[in-house]
């Protein structure tokens, strides 16, 4: 049997312990029986990309430098409640 690891609490599973298979895309994930029980969704398994335009150009946050980072997270976002011009 090979050797899984659960994706939740990290516990390596024993060769006759029930587990509950995942399939994202080409990667396989598990999780044991006793946290597949407390939540069956798979959770946490891929770090979102957020895009946002700099200097004209739409770029992944990852890809900017510190500067710009720390820049994007101290922005604000405003909502406008109703249109003026109706």
């Amino acid at each position: 049997m090979k050797k899984y690891i659960c994706h939740d609490c990290g516990k390596t599973l024993a060769q006759n312990e029930e587990y509950m298979p995942y399939q994202v895309n080409s990667e396989f994930f598990v999780k044991c029986k006793s946290c597949h029980q407390k939540d069956p969704i798979l959770k946490n398994f891929r770090q979102t990309e957020v895009y946002s335009r700099v200097v004209g150009y739409i770029r992944p946050v990852g890809q900017w430098n510190k500067g710009k980072q720390a820049e994007y997270k101290d922005r604000m976002e405003f909502a406008v409640k109703s249109s003026a011009c109706c």
